[in-house]
């Protein structure tokens, strides 16, 4: 399976990838973008099983992300990994078709939790 982890921080993004393997998902192909508009690019090839994203982003956030992939019917399964977890935002979220919000700091067993249905 194919994961991208969307997040204008390189730092962010290896934690990310560093903690899904520590959840047992080790094994998915991972690609990575730093910003909405590099992650359209991506899934615009197609592919992806899964997108990971950040909210807050330049160019392109993670809910315009979103919004813009479901406007050109893409429909791969989308959660963020935030640090905006307040449910004004989890609903949102939710409104624009995330299937979760996952708040920093974040664990192993959070993800294994949250992603164990959608990477069976």
């Amino acid at each position: 399976m194919k994961i991208l982890i969307v997040d204008d921080s390189k730092a962010m993004r290896m934690i990310v990838q560093r903690t899904l393997r520590q959840a047992g998902f080790g094994d998915h192909d991972v690609t990575e973008a730093a910003n909405g508009v590099e992650a359209m690019a991506a899934l615009e090839q197609g592919g992806y099983d899964l997108v990971l994203s950040d909210w807050n982003m330049p160019q392109m956030s993670g809910i315009e992300l979103l919004q813009t992939m479901r406007s050109k019917g893409l429909a791969a399964p989308f959660g963020f990994v935030t640090s905006e977890g307040t449910p004004p935002m989890r609903q949102a979220a939710t409104d624009a078709g995330a299937i979760f919000l996952i708040a920093k700091p974040f664990t192993a067993e959070a993800f294994e939790q949250v992603l164990r249905p959608v990477l069976r």
